[in-house]
């Protein structure tokens, strides 16, 4: 059964919402020591049309590496939900999710992107790239919407294109390291685009990816309908997200915009992988487990404002999640000896980019471990790395569990 326009509309702008952490133009932190890197656009994207929604110059911060890791490469890919439809996209097209106009000019380098060696050790100094996110289909989309009156265009894929393009010669391409990652949509992209992303780096590089809450599974809904599969059906039709998928994976299946869900298509990545998700991610609760289209009534409103206010009935439906998922990654983590995973029971939604969840005194830690220690673990083959928490609420590490609003509030003192 599929979801209406209006509940699909509300899915995209919720997640969007939960992803705005960087006031517009001045941004000082409670921290003085944050990292500040400036926008740079692609200047030459215009001529293979890789344009964000409004038909914008797409764009980049990059922040150089030094000393040993002068020569390795972190790129991040921006999160921000997805539209799939007219009137959302259209809409979307009109904020900094679909236009470099409107996005703040400068971002906040912190987490796995921080130049700090004490809060980033493995790869404070490589070069770090955040690739912003204005086309709404996790880089995936290829197509064009104009009706005479609106101009909208899908071009996700060519974004992606046009980015690597201009970094391959300011030194990409001669990677003798390289990560890619993503959070949320951006972490979606992750398994998108990792295969890929390797071919374009020397035989020789050390290629891996990371997707850091873009774990989105295949799930009905607590109605029993499969809400985020009517969704990105709709994404993938609209944007022309199809011909991007794996081909091995779309020629598996009956409907192959399935291969958007990653759960269908990690089988086919070649390049080792780490996946870090909460086993209780906030969106994911919210917007496909319990979307608003099946709680009329709101009896979960109080759940999901607060963990400890949920019912037995309603923890157990949270726990079967979990098992959902875990079940689903079992394959993964059983037999796949290059992949790397940390799955938490933190009421979280993305967790790489926030130093308070990346590597802080007080972080998140499964078996005694970090997020930052578990993924440089993985990364530089120290040990095998894969984390499972227990079930909620058994990880006392959780305090700062994330609200229904998103992510943990950045105490801005002023604007830049």
């Amino acid at each position: 059964m599929r979801t209406g326009k209006a509940t699909a509309t509300a899915m995209a702008i919720a997640l969007a919402v939960v992803l705005l952490c960087i006031a517009p133009r001045r941004v000082r932190s409670a921290s003085d020591n944050r990292l500040i890197v400036g926008m740079t656009l692609v200047r030459n994207a215009s001529a293979i049309g890789a344009l964000c929604l409004d038909g914008s110059l797409p764009a980049y911060h990059l922040h150089r590496g030094f000393g040993a890791g002068e020569h390795n490469w972190l790129l991040q890919f921006e999160g921000g939900g997805w539209c799939n439809d007219i009137p959302s996209c259209l809409e979307r097209a009109n904020t900094r999710r679909g236009s470099t106009r409107y996005m703040t000019k400068y971002e906040v380098f912190s987490g796995i992107l921080s130049n700090n060696a004490s809060l980033n050790p493995d790869f404070y100094n490589w070069n770090r790239v955040k690739l912003r996110y204005c086309d709404g289909a996790s880089f995936a989309g290829d197509a064009k919407f104009d009706n005479g009156t609106s101009l909208l265009y899908f071009r996700g894929q060519r974004i992606w294109r046009a980015i690597i393009h201009d970094l391959l010669p300011k030194g990409l391409g001669r990677a003798q390291k390289a990560l890619l990652s993503g959070c949320s949509a951006g972490g979606l992209a992750s398994f998108l685009h990792c295969d890929n992303f390797a071919e374009y780096l020397p035989r020789n590089a050390s290629v891996k990816c990371l997707s850091d809450a873009g774990f989105f599974l295949d799930e009905r809904d607590i109605s029993l309908n499969h809400t985020m599969r009517s969704f990105y059906d709709d994404l993938v039709s609209l944007q022309g997200v199809e011909k991007n998928l794996d081909k091995n994976c779309t020629s598996s299946l009956v409907y192959p915009a399935m291969c958007f869900f990653p759960q269908y298509t990690l089988k086919y990545i070649t390049t080792p992988f780490f996946i870090l998700n909460s086993a209780y991610d906030v969106y994911q609760f919210h917007h496909i487990l319990v979307p608003s289209s099946a709680d009329v009534h709101g009896h979960w409103n109080r759940c999901k404002l607060d963990p400890a206010a949920c019912t037995d009935s309603q923890l157990e439906i949270l726990q079967g999640f979990r098992n959902d998922m875990l079940a689903t990654l079992r394959m993964f983590y059983q037999y796949s000896g290059r992949g790397g995973l940390f799955i938490n029971s933190c009421f979280a939604h993305c967790q790489s980019e926030l130093q308070e969840t990346w590597l802080a005194v007080d972080s998140p830690k499964v078996n005694n471990k970090t997020i930052s220690e578990a993924v440089g673990d993985w990364y530089y083959s120290r040990r095998v790395s894969k984390e499972i928490d227990c079930p909620y609420p058994c990880d006392k590490t959780c305090h700062n569990l994330i609200p229904v609003s998103g992510l943990p509030q950045v105490h801005l003192t002023e604007e830049i």
